[in-house]
């Protein structure tokens, strides 16, 4: 927990950072801002901040920069944060001028949302979401074949011959369907995957199985996606000596890569923001995550994520996502004939 002269102290150091991406000296703060303390205080203070891991000195002689734990208490610590009255008026009015067509509507929020953030930003076509499992039979056809019938939610079937190395009862196999069946249900693959379930090597086998096909159930759904903004990225002096650049643009740049980025998060989850090393994949540590999913839950829905240095502006880029996220989402229920105001409620119950 930090005092609130050291709250100031660190906020401070991380909006000038984000402005000025050179590492900060108690000197630059006692000039440029009114702190009302001395700069022997503010000496300590960022001594103290060093110390507990909110800020790092690249260099001993240098100044100092945010940590990862210092931009998570920033923006952890931020008040709601809204778009200005001025730049919502502006994109109301970029939209009228385009048709009712959704890829035009997305290609529109990705260029709007890089030159707002001066991130990139990626914005994926709504698509049915991620498929759910309801129930399992596993069949036995002759020795060790066996016939899969996996049913998803929305009555999609899918059947798979699996031949397994040795022979299994019909009374075996049975009870790993009940099994799955009970633990299951509802879930989606991220989430079996995510389960904590104790399973026998054969029901590995079967649950291995399984996931595979609800990941090729999701992968087959068209999920086109509108890039833009990959020379903010590139200019950012974060990236420009940075030899894995290039790396994170084959990733942006790749489609069904995105997936591999794309954190999960609850339709109803207005905007999600990783922040370096909690990013999961090593290629992504150099960088901050904003993401939103839009549309209609259960129906349609897509993402949109803003991807940039940890040096990023989190106010202004948290707000524009969050506004993006709801107009598109009142676009898409139109052209699903769906009241727009429900999903909000939708949203709020949940």
């Amino acid at each position: 927990m930090l005092t609130p002269r050291s709250e100031m102290i660190l906020k401070s150091i991380i909006n000038w950072y984000i402005d000025h991406a050179v590492p900060v000296s108690s000197q630059i703060l006692v000039h440029d801002y009114d702190l009302g303390v001395s700069s022997a205080t503010v000496r300590n203070e960022m001594a103290y901040l060093e110390q507990k891991g909110y800020i790092i000195r690249p260099h001993t002689s240098s100044g100092s920069v945010p940590s990862d734990k210092g931009y998570r208490f920033y923006v952890s610590s931020l008040e709601e944060v809204t778009l200005p009255i001025s730049e919502q008026r502006m994109i109301n009015h970029l939209f009228h001028q385009v048709e009712g067509k959704m890829d035009e509507w997305l290609s529109l929020a990705a260029a709007i949302i890089a030159r707002l953030s001066q991130n990139t930003a990626v914005i994926t076509t709504p698509k049915p979401t991620d498929c759910q499992f309801k129930h399992i039979e596993l069949v036995s056809i002759q020795d060790s074949l066996v016939l899969v019938v996996l049913v998803l939610r929305g009555a999609r079937i899918k059947q798979q011959l699996l031949n397994l190395d040795k022979p299994v009862k019909q009374a075996e196999l049975s009870a790993i369907s009940n099994k799955m069946n009970e633990a299951y249900v509802d879930l989606t693959n991220s989430q079996i995957q995510e389960k904590k379930l104790e399973l026998s090597p054969l029901e590995q086998i079967m649950q291995s199985n399984l996931l595979k096909i609800m990941q090729a159930e999701d992968e087959q759904e068209n999920n086109q996606s509108y890039l833009e903004g990959l020379h903010f990225m590139l200019n950012q002096p974060e990236f420009i000596h940075n030899q894995r650049i290039q790396a994170i643009i084959e990733l942006l740049e790749q489609r069904a890569a995105l997936r591999t980025i794309l954190p999960s998060i609850p339709v109803n989850q207005q905007v999600c923001v990783i922040i370096g090393s909690e990013n999961k994949y090593e290629v992504a540590q150099d960088c901050s995550l904003v993401v939103s999913r839009y549309g209609i839950p259960d129906e349609a829905v897509g993402n949109i994520l803003v991807v940039g240095p940890t040096r990023m502006a989190y106010p202004k880029v948290i707000s524009a996502v969050s506004y993006l996220s709801i107009l598109l989402s009142g676009l898409v229920a139109e052209l699903y004939g769906v009241n727009p105001s429900s999903i909000q409620n939708q949203d709020n119950a949940n």
